[in-house]
């Protein structure tokens, strides 16, 4: 779905949700891309946002149902949910109702019965839905997997995935953002790592059979305030010079170059004099220690799969990068990977191992290995198009996805393959699992735990 389809016509499309993922993400790409898409109408309660969005004569509305209900007067030919996470699950329906294909950004409910009456809707209603798992369609993870599945590192033994979140990051989208609260969002190992979860299931190539995970929030809790510590970091605090998450050396100091993602999340004036404002008062000032949020920091999921594959996601808030970095250990060799700068190291341990045709890599060198002469394959995948600010763009997924889905409604194929939801139910299924395991502390079985909901692992 990444290849060259060119539609006849732009492909006309209506967006849901003109914040960060809606505009950064999808929204980017079809205004950089207007041969290929047109956003012809855009729904958000912002005013400013859904204009900033939408396009010369574009319909504009200020309620997503009000848009979804002229859908057929538009003559739309597919639909963006980018709404917040909450309500997925009400938008998707309506949508499906409506017969229209869509992309649904992850993840694609909130809560596990959200999730299970989606998933029974869009059965009874042959519904064609992509979901907004965009590290597919990277260069780095389509590369990965490809060796993966072509047997050059044998039958998969272990996979040691780890989420990189950034100590920033994390105190912007976790502590001070829109993903703090579990109960208004959905938890962390959905909201931060179904990309992670949908990678393992899509290497993994079967759904797993039991399922163990463990973590909390360990660190931005209240016990842990600095004394005197006020609760908004412009109100005089005392450790301000030193504190890691002092928040205008990040929104005002770091990113004073930056008018888009994340900054514009504190309002439509960018200028450093508006961001100091908005950070007296507002949720991304906040101390991190004195906020609502109730998101886990840290958690550890393991897995074992029916042939034995044991696979390890873990998540961290307290990392300096915010990346991802894998190794995965096979019979015949072993790889091992950083997502941010394209590197790819594969050891073949038989001298006369090969990597599979087709990989196309930017840069490729063999190294024999003393003592045995096994041969080190060290790649560096390019990025197609640069991330834009906070490491935004997924290195490129966001721009692979959307191309994907618009040339997937030129095609007719969304809802198919890579742009399907069964693609997608199983990892949502995982995180609800590791959840369940994590707040439990029971190892979950997963397949008679996904019997018992009445739903089939399909992809």
């Amino acid at each position: 779905m990444t290849g060259t389809i060119q539609a006849v016509r732009p492909m006309r499309i209506a967006v849901l949700g003109a914040g960060g993922r809606g505009s950064d993400a999808y929204g980017r790409w079809m205004l950089e891309h207007p041969d290929e898409a047109t956003i012809i109408a855009v729904a958000d309660p912002d005013a400013s946002r859904r204009a900033r969005l939408a396009g010369t004569g574009a319909r504009l509305y200020a309620d997503w149902r009000d848009l979804v209900a002229d859908l057929g007067e538009l003559a739309v030919d597919g639909v963006i949910i980018a709404l917040p996470d909450a309500l997925h699950t009400d938008a998707a329906v309506a949508v499906a109702d409506a017969q229209v294909p869509f992309l649904l950004e992850k993840p694609a409910a909130p809560t596990l019965a959200e999730l299970e009456r989606l998933a029974v809707h869009v059965g009874d209603v042959s519904a064609r839905l992509a979901i907004g798992h965009v590290l597919r369609f990277t260069p780095f993870w389509r590369t990965v997997q490809q060796i993966c599945s072509s047997g050059a590192i044998g039958r998969l033994m272990t996979i040691d995935l780890r989420e990189n979140i950034g100590f920033w990051h994390f105190a912007h989208s976790y502590v001070r953002g829109n993903w703090r609260d579990t109960s208004e969002s959905s938890p962390m190992v959905l909201a931060k790592t179904s990309h992670d979860l949908d990678l393992i299931r899509w290497i993994a190539r079967s759904a797993p059979a039991t399922i163990y995970s463990v973590g909390s929030l360990g660190w931005f809790r209240e016990e842990n305030a600095p004394p005197g510590a006020p609760s908004h970091c412009l109100d005089g605090c005392p450790v301000a010079a030193s504190c890691p998450y002092y928040a205008p050396r990040y929104y005002a100091e770091a990113l004073a170059d930056t008018h888009g993602h994340p900054v514009h999340l504190l309002g439509d004036d960018t200028s450093i004099p508006a961001r100091i404002a908005a950070l007296r008062t507002g949720d991304y000032g906040r101390c991190v220690y004195r906020s609502d949020n109730d998101a886990v920091d840290h958690q550890q999921t393991t897995m074992e799969f029916p042939d034995g594959l044991l696979a390890t996601l873990t998540a961290s808030a307290f990392t300096a990068e915010n990346t991802r970095t894998l190794a995965i250990t096979g019979s015949a060799g072993q790889l091992t990977g950083h997502m941010g700068d394209g590197a790819i190291t594969v050891d073949l341990f038989s001298p006369e191992g090969e990597l599979p045709a087709g990989l196309n890599p930017a840069a490729h060198e063999v190294v024999a290995m003393p003592p045995l002469g096994h041969t080190r394959h060290e790649l560096r995948v390019g990025v197609p198009g640069k991330d834009i600010g906070d490491h935004a763009g997924h290195s490129g997924g966001d721009d692979g996805l959307t191309a994907a889905f618009v040339r997937g409604l030129a095609a007719g194929t969304v809802g198919a393959g890579e742009l399907s939801f069964h693609t997608a139910l199983d990892s949502h299924l995982m995180a609800f699992a590791a959840e369940e395991s994590r707040v439990t502390g029971s190892r979950v079985v997963f397949r008679d735990w996904v019997a018992g909901l009445g739903l089939g692992a399909t992809a």
